[in-house]
């Protein structure tokens, strides 16, 4: 058994990356920290919670993590995250929809519904909202949109949000990554696959798990031209480059699932089929999802015509069995900063302070078995569908 924690920002492929896990019998998930990136980090928990009751593993604890990145007071979707993963992160699909057990019922998107087991850091009172918006307001707040930085004028719902972020920045999923961590050390792998802010936050809090810290994310590109519009960066390392930085450079050993490896791992329209052949409502609810995924896609570059990326659920496999991939040893860092002298603001490259370091951290993956690792992923995902 692999013992995990998965870290997600969750859209269609993190919900896959989830289903995959649930579908393994080596895998012992511990708990999922929901984070933002492709959804506010309370639309992720909430995707979490309502996929967990789908497919029968609401035991499994859900925790709030960071809200926004390192460098932001609040954070916004961008338009881009949108497109391909829906308004709501599941291609714009209700899990509750597919769950025979709550057919009359509606999932409650109010954010007090995601507070109603105490698993969720606390937010700030009322009063202590009243306080802030007084506070705040009119003051400058950094706002990340999609990693792009803007600087707004505070409004009382701006001041809000801020206020939210600042009492659960440093929350119950941060303090949950870091207590898991002691208590098992290496024998346990944080797999993240969103922006590595909650990592980073657990180092900072707690250095002393840096030893025994493992970590498989999925993020970063060494090889190949990022996915964001300046094609030089990965979405997930651009959200928050400081915090990828910070982790790369403080000796945690980091296992890189980036570009190189997940534009060649492709979901095409006959496994989402084979899916829907299940005829269950789990299998209607992951074909409907991932057909968005699919023509989201298509629509924004013929390359995918052959078949849309697996990111997140790639990093799951390797989390789970290292050998479907073969890796790169180096220091890693990311930059954080454009300009002469910097280079470009999230690219992922060699540490120049360690070149010479024989001790390498990061394992980037270059070469994967994608025929072993897609078979895998259609085979395991039927039978939790039919499960």
């Amino acid at each position: 058994m692999t013992r995990i924690v998965l870290d997600a920002d969750t859209g269609i492929d993190d919900t896959l990356a989830l289903c995959y896990l649930l579908a393994s019998p080596e895998a012992e998930l511990l708990g999922i920290v929901g984070t933002y990136g492709n959804v506010t980090a309370r639309e992720s928990v909430r995707n979490n919670r309502a996929v967990l009751r789908l497919f029968g593993h609401e035991h499994v604890p859900v925790m709030l993590g960071c809200e926004a990145p390192s460098w932001a007071d609040a954070f916004q979707v961008d338009e881009g995250c949108a497109r391909f993963h829906g308004s709501n992160g599941l291609g714009n699909v209700n899990p509750a929809k597919y769950n025979r057990a709550n057919a009359s019922k509606t999932l409650d998107t109010t954010a007090s519904s995601l507070l109603d087991d105490g698993t969720i850091a606390a937010t700030s009172s009322v009063s202590d909202t009243a306080h802030a918006e007084q506070s705040v307001f009119r003051r400058q707040l950094t706002v990340s949109i999609g990693g792009e930085r803007a600087s707004v004028e505070s409004t009382p719902t701006l001041a809000s949000e801020a206020a939210m972020v600042d009492t659960s920045r440093h929350g119950e999923g941060v303090q949950f990554i870091i207590d898991i961590v002691r208590q098992y050390g290496c024998d346990v792998t944080i797999l993240a696959t969103g922006p590595l802010t909650d990592v980073d936050a657990a180092i900072s809090l707690a250095p002393d798990i840096v030893p025994n810290l493992r970590v498989v994310i999925m993020g970063g590109s060494l090889t190949q031209e990022g996915n964001c519009y300046d094609l030089i960066c990965e979405t997930n390392i651009f959200q928050d480059p400081e915090a990828a930085n910070h982790v790369f450079r403080s000796g945690t050993d980091v296992t890189m699932i980036g570009l190189d490896v997940t534009h060649q791992c492709l979901l095409t329209r006959a496994d989402v089929q084979s899916w829907r052949d299940t005829a269950t409502a789990r299998g209607a609810f992951l074909a409907d999802m991932t057909g968005f995924y699919i023509n989201a896609n298509e629509a924004s570059d013929p390359i995918f015509l052959a078949g849309s990326p697996l990111h997140d659920p790639l990093a799951a496999a390797v989390a789970l069995d290292a050998s479907l991939v073969n890796c790169f040893d180096i220091n890693m860092m990311t930059e954080t900063a454009t300009g002469n002298g910097h280079g470009f603001r999230g690219r992922t490259i060699g540490d120049p302070t360690k070149l010479r370091d024989p001790h390498k951290t990061t394992h980037v993956a270059l070469h994967v078995d994608a025929q072993r690792f897609t078979t895998q992923l259609r085979e395991r995902i039927c039978a939790l569908c039919t499960d």
